[in-house]
């Protein structure tokens, strides 16, 4: 801690945005970066607590104090390999990650300024590739191989630890490029795919070969020890959308949200759609059903391809605003309000709407008739057999009405997949074993994941 009192000298400075009016011109990153000096700066509020709550709060266990304390300090190559020492790609989580680290910081319970960490390891990421820092190590190989089939952020990681422990490690991915939901779920003005393919590239200099193209298909695994791979790791994530079965759901306009996400991301990437297979928003009222990050997504996405308008709606309450959530109290996750950069673009935003049925002339949507409902707890029953309350119960409120919609996107999570046993050389990791959740988790359900084969392994 080389300056004891700089959270109390200094105050948190984020980078911020791209003005709107510039950035929903193009899929540009929207997100700023502050100079060397202001990164030092905000590096050098972190306390070094004796309780770092950041660590604990962070799925891979990132140790936010010793490298902030390293790039303030101006050493900036050995805050890398303290940062890389937990995180396999920080360049991902530096530009995505919700900074679960930052709500755990002491600061915020203090004064509502977290360090900034998730900038800082950005900036030290890209300080390195920038420097030199980061060149390929190819480790020696010890015999025995692995597969991984699905080539997110689950997948990836697996591969990275366990390459680096001497496996030849082959990554099966059915897309046409890795990546999985950070290249065909997370849009470009969030994580510029050059980022992907600089990584990637970096994988392949070390070793891991990548087949693109190729579904494993589960029977092939369940048949038998493959005699291919000593392992197989399964990261296929959480492939199903939920759906919303209600009467119109077959109308032109409809689409699941990471229809429209996904295919935006391949056509900034050269691939030509026909106009029927085309999901444009271009001049229609948008609504976007599901108040979570990936209907912040599509929000973006739309203001990107020129809509008209945009409306979202989520079925449950709004949440509380403000930086404090009574019921989910500090150093965990606050379940507060949350504006993103999308929003801020331009966005009529409604709580506690029940979707009823898809309105459309001539197959083509055209509207969607919607209901506001209020949540009323529900008595306990007598004898209940978990003890846990239940749940609380929809009352419609008022009447139902329409909203206007050419576009709707169905962005309300995913369920997850029901996987069969396996045999023991094969494990599961990321979404696929614990149903959808973040990319920081994802990453560090891999690293877990590679331990274990490599014990598994090692006990042969």
């Amino acid at each position: 801690m080389g300056n004891p009192k700089a959270f109390l000298e200094i105050h948190r400075q984020e980078a911020g945005y791209r003005p709107i009016h510039d950035r929903i011109h193009d899929f540009g990153e929207v997100e700023q970066t502050l100079n060397t000096h202001q990164r030092r700066e905000q590096a050098s509020r972190c306390m070094d607590c004796g309780v770092p709550f950041c660590h604990w709060a962070c799925p891979l266990g990132n140790k936010a104090p010793e490298w902030n304390d390293a790039l303030y300090k101006g050493d900036w190559q050995l805050a890398f390999r303290l940062l890389t020492s937990t995180n396999p790609f920080p360049e991902f989580t530096g530009r995505i990650c919700p900074a679960l680290c930052e709500k755990a910081c002491v600061l915020n319970r203090f004064n509502h300024e977290p360090t900034t960490n998730r900038e800082d390891e950005c900036a030290i990421i890209e300080a390195a590739f920038r420097e030199g820092y980061i060149q390929p190590r190819v480790p020696v190989r010890n015999g025995k191989s692995v597969a991984v089939i699905g080539a997110g952020p689950a997948g990836l990681a697996a591969a990275n630890a366990l390459n680096q422990m001497g496996y030849a490690v082959t990554v099966f991915e059915r897309n046409e490029a890795a990546g999985g939901l950070l290249r065909y779920g997370i849009p470009n003005f969030k994580l510029n795919k050059a980022i992907i393919d600089r990584r990637i590239a970096l994988m392949e200099a070390e070793g891991i070969a990548f087949r693109y193209g190729e579904a494993v298909p589960y029977a092939a695994i369940l048949s038998q020890p493959t005699p291919h791979f000593s392992a197989v790791v399964i990261a296929t994530g959480t492939p199903t959308a939920r759906d919303l079965r209600i009467p119109g759901r077959e109308l032109k306009g409809v689409h699941f949200a990471l229809e429209l996400l996904s295919q935006q991301n391949r056509v900034l990437a050269g691939i030509e759609y026909s106009k029927d297979d085309r999901i444009t928003a271009r001049g229609k009222d948008v609504l976007v059903i599901g108040g979570g990050d990936t209907g912040s997504d599509c929000i973006g996405t739309a203001h990107r391809q020129g809509c008209k308008s945009v409306t979202q709606i989520e079925i449950m309450p709004k949440p509380v605003e403000g930086p404090d959530d009574p019921q989910n109290p500090w150093p965990n996750w606050p379940r507060t309000l949350k504006t993103t950069s999308s929003h801020e673009e331009g966005c009529t935003r409604r709580w506690n709407i029940n979707t009823l049925e898809f309105l459309g002339e001539n197959g083509h949507l055209t509207g969607v008739r919607v209901q506001e409902i209020d949540w009323q707890p529900a008595p306990l029953p007598v004898a209940s057999p978990t003890g846990k309350p239940a749940r609380p119960v929809m009352v419609a409120k008022g009447e139902p009405f329409i909203i206007k919609a050419e576009l709707c996107l169905l962005a309300m999570g995913f369920l997850k997949p029901e996987l069969p046993q396996y045999p023991e050389n094969v494990f599961v990791c990321g979404d696929a074993q614990n149903g959808a959740s973040l990319v920081v988790r994802a990453m560090a359900s891999g690293k877990e994941t590679a331990a274990s084969v490599h014990a598994f392994l090692s006990s042969k």
